[in-house]
Order: C-alpha cells, then structure tokens, then sequence
C-alpha cells in the first residue's frame, strides 16, 4: 500500500501505530504475519553442480561415445587423448561460471544490522531484521535507513538515494503529503531501506518490510529473471548441432558402408573407420578455441576500460541494436560546474573541467581577473566560506567531499584564488544553518578579520529574491526595486532553458553580539547575483554518438533527473534533434495502455525520472520488439534491467556492488564512449569466431571427405583416429588461437548490426566448403596413393602431412573471409607468423621423432618428399584468393 500521499494522522492510523511506536507484544505479533525484514534469494547453486554443468553440451556427448568405442576395442591412447579435451573443456566453462550470479548476495550486504526503534515510548536498539510494518525509528546523520518509512518528523534531514533513483544530489525530507500520481524520486516524504543518511535528523513510522519494500521489489525482479541462455551461446548450440549432426550422418554413412559392402573389412577394422568419421566430425579444439578468441577480445576491450565478467559477452556486443543508457556520468561527467554568473550589472562565462579548480572568467568574450572586480569578489567570497564541501587531490586528479552543488561553489572560488583552506585561518565561521527543504536555503554567520560579522545565505534564486531588500551593483548597495527583480528573474528563464541549477548568493552585515544564525535573521539580504551550473557532456559523447548512428545503434537515454534536464542534454549532445521535444516520465508511461506503451519504446529517445521496475520494462518491451538490448546502470535501481538486458553494463566508478554483479561488463571510466569501443570489439571478436570456426570446420569436412571417398574406392584408413585428434587439437589449435588475435580489417562500424538469428556458419561460405573439401580431399589422397608402394605408414604419414599443410594454407585464407591477404597485410597479424614457424616445427617433429613415430605410426619423409608436399598445399592459398576475387570483387560489383 501506498503512503506517500495520505497524512501523518492517516498512516498512524491505517498502520495502528502512534508516536511512541507499537509494544513489544505487538511487533511480536506482526512478526509472524509480516516475517522476518530480510531479502530472501534463491541458494547458491554448489560448485560441484556447477561443474557437472559444463558436460551438458553435444560435443561433449560425442566425445564421451568416441572414447567408450575406444575404450571397447583398447584403444587407449584414444582414450586418454579425448578425456583431456574433454576435462579441458569442463574446466575452462566452469572458472568463468563460478564468477557470476551474486546479485542479492550483494544487496543483503546492503542492509543495515541494527536500528534504533521505538518501542512503547522508549528509544532501543533492535536487529533491523525484527523491524514490523508500525515500529517507529529514529535516523540521523550516517546511519542507513533500515526499511521503508513514512517521515512524520524532519529536522533539516537529508538522504542519499542515487542508488535507487539515480539522482546524485541528496533529498531533503519532509513531513507533507504529496499527491498520489508524484513520481518514485519525488516522494520527499518518504525514506527507503539501505539508502544513507548524509544529514540531519528524523523519525519515520516503517510502512514496508523485506520483499515489500523498494528493495525487495527490485530482489524479486532480479530473481524473477530466467536466462535461457545468452546469445553466443544460442549460436554455438546451433552450431554443435550442425556438427554433431554432420559427424553422426558420416559414421553412420562409413558404417553402414564398410560393413555391408567391404567383404575384406573385419568389425574390429569397421569400427575402427567408424570411431575415425566420429572424431574427425567434432571439432575437439573448437570449444577450447571459442574461449581463446572471446579471452583475447576481453583483454583488448580491457585495455579500452570495459572489463568482461562473462566471456560470451564479448561477442553479444557484437549484435547489439539498441543502447539504453543512463545521463549522468556516462553521457555526462558526473560534475557540477559553474558555467555562468549572473549579476545585476555584469554576466561572466567560467571555463574548466570537472573538480579541477582550473579555468578562466571570461566577460564579452574577454579573459577578466574576477578578484579586481569587488562585487564579483563578494560573490566569491560568500560562495567559497557558506558550504561544507571541500576539494581534495588524488594523485594528478581532485575529487570532492560534501554536496556536489556546494562543491561546485568551491570549485568556482579556487578557480578565482580565493582557495578555501586559507580564507578558513583569515576568518572564522561561526555558525551554520544547513540547507532546508522548506526555506530552500542554506547559511552562515562568519567573523571577518576586521572585526566584523556578516551572515552568507545561498540557495533557491526566488527564495533569496524573496528575502533580499537590497541588492549589490558594481560595489554599491541600493534598494532593489521591481525592474531589478524583473531582470533577475528573466535571466534565470533563460538559465533554466539552458537546463543550468541555479543559485543564488546573497549577504548581511550583523552587528549584535550573537553568534548563531536562525532563520528569522536571513532577511534584509543584499543580493548578489546568480551562478548557473551544469553537469556538462562529456567531451567524448559527441564523436561516440555519431559512431553509433553510423553503426546502425539507436540510443535510448533513461535519467531519474527531470525531463527539461534530460532534453536539453540530449538536443545538445546531438542524440534528439533540436525540435524534438517528445520524452515520458514514469508516471506518463504507467497510463499508458500496451499498444501506447509499446509505440512510446519505439519511437521515443528520452525517458525521465523512472522507477527501477519502468526501466526493466523499457528493457523487456525492446527485447519483445527484437531488439538486443545494451542497457548501462549504476545504482541498485538498475539491477533487475541490467539482469534484463542482453547486455548489462554497471558502472565502474560509480557502480553499487549490486549493479557490478548483475551486469556482465564493467565500464572503468563510465564513459559511454567506452561502450562504443567496446561494440566494436565484440563486432571484431564474432569475425574472429567465425574465421577460426570456419578454418576448424573445413578441416572436419576434408578429414570426412578422405575417408568416404579412401573407404568408397576400397583402401585401408588413410588417418587414424589419434592422427586425426592431432590434426584437430595441435595443428588446428595452433592456427586457431593466431586466427583469434587477428585484428579489425576495415570500417568495422561502418555496417549495421547482423541478425542476431545469423548462425557462426552461414550459407554464405558453403561453397568455400565445398571447394576447399574437394581440394583437400583430393590432395590427401592423391598422396596416400603415391605413398602406399612404400608401407601403409609412409602413405599415412604423406596423407597426415597434406592434411597438416592445407590446413596451414586455409588458416592463411581464413585470416579474413573477404578479403584479400595482400589488402590486410601478410605480417599484420604477428602471432599467425608464429604460429606458421610453430606449425611446422610440430609437423616436422611428429614424423621424425622416434617417440611420437611409435605413437603415431608414422614413418619419415624426405626433405624432398616434404618439399613437393608443401608446394601441392599451397594451391589451397591460391585457390581460396581465386575464390574471394571472384565472390567479393568481380560479383559484387556488377
């Protein structure tokens, strides 16, 4: 049930509660109906089911029934050969498994152990898990508020809860009722579970426990969530389907063959061709492989600030269509600079970054040195002695520490010489009045070292408007009149259009003996003039942008800040043209019937001040509409729309634990445009997939093909099963992990998103198969032949090393599908000329070592043998460049 909107009287009531809160017997009693004020989650799963897991996988299943055959007919180097791949391949799923799915362990951590209650009238410590919907408690300055409560007394207190609503700024709270339809981060009246105290003091009756509170809805919405599996993962399903499929249809096709139609095979020789078509069907190296290549497109998205914390999603960015992202901090800098001054006879423009205190004053387009001017000293002045905040320097960057809005002032004053630290030993602050919802100001009384005593005040520009009589031109106090009041006002219209928070500063002279200030003495205020500040884009975010449109991406902006802020930033940043003004609030959003709501998705850019549940919806209604959805976050709010997403993306800096664990990127910089970077190596890594797939693959046919085709014509095995692991393991490994490196070639976001339903393998390189399978095969078997005059080992071994160098050859094809070897550079790619010198190292050393001859049965070659064999090989090369200058270059240009 909803409070904010009924009285203090009405919730005591409805809640049966009072000021003294409920009795001990009672809260007893709500105890039992209400539970315990804990997040439950589901139990974590344990690690040995886990790893259980990573054999639920159909090239594993074949595996299994390849070594069992093995196993039956004592083949066991077979044996031990396929029971490490498949051990390898458990191992490498389960590490990176293991890393993830803690979300709720992080938001228990959230929540507060104990809180301060009252209980018939009297203040106790409890267990904040016994906390009943009517308990009374009492929060001050510090402490976590340990559910959710109805304030029904405020003095002057003030909550942070960006990670709930995503505002930054801290919330001063209030007692009043406000109306029913006021949107999640506007319920002033209202404290919720796990959000800070940064100041003041209150007591609030507790209205919502455990599941039911804020947090808890965001708990069931992160629990609700079922993945079935992230998109790479779909793909190499398919694509273990395909081979699977291909592997069990030449087995059964070599079976069925040498059984009923070779008279001269035994069973024992049947089965042996049988267990060799089933191996060289699988890609054993494939899966191993699939992890080098998102492993090494995580790093190099690391290197630009985007850390992975689930390897798939390397390649998931890849096909990402839309980007929903939040403002601050990663459209924008996560600042409040001071941009312009306001003054009743002067406007000043303030350059500079960040919390650097760095930067110029500039009138009529002219640097000025502000500190010659005494009424923009006094300015200062006030704007650097009535705030809390300081800046402090972290190695070559500062940071801040207080209200980003009061540091912003500081910031300002640093800029004009006047440093904060200094000007605390020239004059003392006697008293201050923290900022108030109510009076929307805040004060201070100081002692200058004259002698003298003035009150600052700066806050809310009609408030101090309001309490003003006097007003500063150019150092000289008059009355303010109503044409200087018209002015003021005007200015700030235009500020506001800017989308700028303004303040205002102001100040008296006191002259009685009293050192504390009250509200009643912020009157006959001199006013001063007015800073404009903003949180500005980040440099970056308009390059960014225009990738993203060039890349086919649409970019979606959700803020929990207002609307005008919102479209204001996007029409400057160039996300939404200057005449749009289309954006939804949350409350605008939730009239809207399904059809409304799904064209509101489709056709807006711009959404503001929403609830944590809207933003899962806004995820879940893209994905309806067949998106793939990229969606940023940084607070708890985020969490259940980052688990949502099909790619999560939490804030690194920023960042609560909670949204860290729910998303599987991590941004270093929250800067958006890392996002783009890190879609341009997930587009870079599917190629490389695809490359490297393809290169295995080709392979699997032509080691299929030779078989068929040596068991058609009625010879013995031209490889044997361990061979043929070889072939899939070492030699297509070492290709494959350097094929994995390959960098980007060309315009990578130049071209739209692929179909996220395109399969790793498509249709378009079937006739690259079919070519390089019959070349292949022939080839091989044109070797074995030639050999068999000198021992069925000689003709093994000469069919082993064609086989070992036409997958050279097509690794050197596959380095790009498209283009040519000589457009992407022979040495472009350093680690495939190592893996070229290492490829024949090991082919060499296998035929010719005494060991591996025993194990393999092979028998040597002669240098010239081996020479004419690489020679043969090479019109693989030759064919495959035929092949993308025919496909690529003479088609696609007719």
């Amino acid at each position: 049930m909803r409070f904010h909107h009924r009285t203090i009287e009405e919730t005591m009531r409805e809640l049966r509660s009072g000021v003294d809160g409920i009795s001990k017997e009672e809260s007893e009693k709500r105890a039992e109906k209400y539970g315990p004020n804990t997040i439950e989650g589901k139990e974590d799963r344990h690690p040995i089911f886990i790893f259980l897991k990573q054999f639920h996988s159909l090239f594993i299943y074949v595996l299994i029934a390849a070594g069992v055959i093995s196993f039956v007919f004592d083949k066991m180097i077979d044996v031990y050969v396929i029971a490490a791949v498949i051990l390898f391949n458990a191992f490498m799923g389960f590490f990176q498994e293991y890393k993830a799915e803690r979300a709720i362990t992080a938001l228990k951590k959230m929540l507060v152990p104990k809180a301060k209650v009252y209980r018939e009238g009297e203040l106790e410590n409890v267990s904040s898990k016994d906390i009943v919907p009517g308990d009374v408690v009492f929060i001050e300055e510090g402490d976590r508020v340990p559910a959710d409560i109805r304030v029904i007394e405020s003095k002057n207190l003030r909550t942070m809860e960006a990670s709930l609503t995503g505002e930054s700024s801290p919330k001063s709270k209030s007692t009043d009722a406000v109306p029913e339809e006021t949107d999640f981060a506007d319920r002033d009246n209202m404290g919720f579970m796990g959000t800070f105290v940064t100041g003041g003091r209150g007591r609030g009756v507790v209205v919502a426990t455990g599941s039911q509170t804020a947090f808890g809805s965001i708990a069931k919405d992160i629990e609700s969530i079922e993945r079935s599996g992230g998109h790479f993962e779909k793909r190499v399903s398919v694509l273990a389907k395909q081979m699977t499929a291909f592997a069990f249809a030449g087995a059964s096709i070599i079976f069925l063959i040498s059984y009923f139609f070779r008279d001269d095979l035994e069973f024992f020789e049947v089965m042996r061709y049988t267990i060799a078509a089933l191996v060289s069907g699988i890609p054993e190296g494939l899966p191993a492989i699939l992890v080098i290549v998102l492993s090494i497109g995580a790093n190099r998205m690391a290197r630009r600030n985007s850390i992975i914390r689930k390897l798939s999603s390397t390649e998931t960015l890849g096909v990402t269509t839309h980007i929903v992202t939040d403002k601050t901090g990663t459209l924008t800098e996560n600042t409040m600079n001071v941009r312009k001054i306001v003054m009743p006879d002067r406007e000043l423009e303030v350059t500079g970054e960040g919390w650097e205190p760095e930067g110029s004053f500039y009138e009529h387009e002219e640097i000025i040195p502000p500190m010659e001017y005494e009424s923009i000293r006094k300015l200062i002045h006030i704007a650097a002695v009535c705030n809390n905040a300081r800046i402090v320097k972290e190695g070559e960057k500062h940071s801040i520490v207080g209200d980003p809005t009061e540091a912003s002032l500081v910031v300002m004053a640093e800029k004009a010489g006047i440093k904060k630290g200094v000007i605390e030993h020239i004059e003392e602050k006697l008293d201050d009045l923290p900022f108030n919802s109510k009076t929307k100001l805040r004060a201070s009384l100081a002692l200058l070292k004259n002698g003298e005593k003035e009150v600052y005040a700066v806050g809310a520009p009609e408030e101090i408007l309001q309490r003003s009589t006097f007003i500063n031109v150019n150092g000289n106090v008059r009355p303010i009149n109503d044409e200087d009041r018209d002015h003021i006002v005007s200015r700030l219209e235009e500020m506001a259009g800017d989308s700028m928070r303004t303040i205002a500063l102001a100040y008296r002279k006191e002259s009685d003996e009293e050192e504390e200030v009250h509200e009643e003495r912020v009157n006959d205020l001199v006013f001063v003039g007015v800073t404009g500040m903003i949180d500005p884009p980040r440099s970056e975010v308009y390059e960014a942008l225009e990738k993203a449109r060039s890349a086919g991406i649409r970019v979606i902006m959700v803020t929990g800040d207002h609307k005008g802020t919102a479209l204001s930033i996007s029409r400057e940043i160039g996300l939404v043209e200057e005449d749009d003004t289309r954006a939804y609030t949350d409350s605008e959003l939730e009239k809207m019937n399904e059809q409304e709501f799904s064209e509101a998705i489709k056709s807006t850019s711009v959404f503001a001040r929403l609830t944590p549940h809207m933003k899962f919806r806004i995820a879940e209604e893209l994905q309806r509409q067949g998106a793939v959805v990229a969606m940023t976050g940084d607070g708890v709010n985020d969490a259940p729309a980052l688990k949502k997403a099909d790619i999560g993306i939490a804030m690194g800096i920023t960042g609560t634990d909670v949204a860290k664990e729910a998303g599987e990127i991590v941004l270093v910089d929250d800067n958006f445009a890392s996002i783009i970077s890190a879609i341009e190596e997930g587009r870079i890594a599917f190629i490389n997939t695809r490359q490297t797939s393809s290169s295995l693959i080709t392979t699997n046919f032509a080691e299929h093909g030779t078989l068929i085709s040596a068991l058609l014509i009625g010879w013995n095995l031209p490889l044997l099963p361990t061979q043929i692991l070889w072939l899939n393991l070492v030699t297509d490994g070492v290709f494959g992990t350097a094929l994995a490196f390959e960098p980007g070639h060309g315009r990578i976001l130049s071209k739209p998103p692929r179909d996220k339903r395109e399969n790793i393998i498509s249709k378009e390189i079937v006739p690259y198969f079919v070519i390089m399978l019959l070349l292949m095969a022939f080839l091989a078997l044109l070797v074995f032949n030639h050999f068999l005059d000198d021992g069925l080992d000689k003709a093994r071994t000469g069919a082993f090393t064609v086989m070992a160098f036409t997958q050279l050859f097509n690794a050197v094809n596959m380095r790009s599908i498209d283009n040519s070897i000589f457009k992407i550079g022979l040495f472009s790619n350093r680690y495939f000329i190592i893996a070229v010198v290492a490829a024949v190292f090991l082919q060499l050393s296998v035929i010719h070592i005494p060991f591996f001859q025993g194990v393999f049965h092979f028998e040597a070659l002669s240098a010239l043998e081996f020479v004419v064999i690489v020679a043969m090989t090479s019109s693989v090369f030759i064919v495959g460049e035929l092949y993308k200058y025919i496909r690529y270059s003479l088609i696609a240009n007719r």
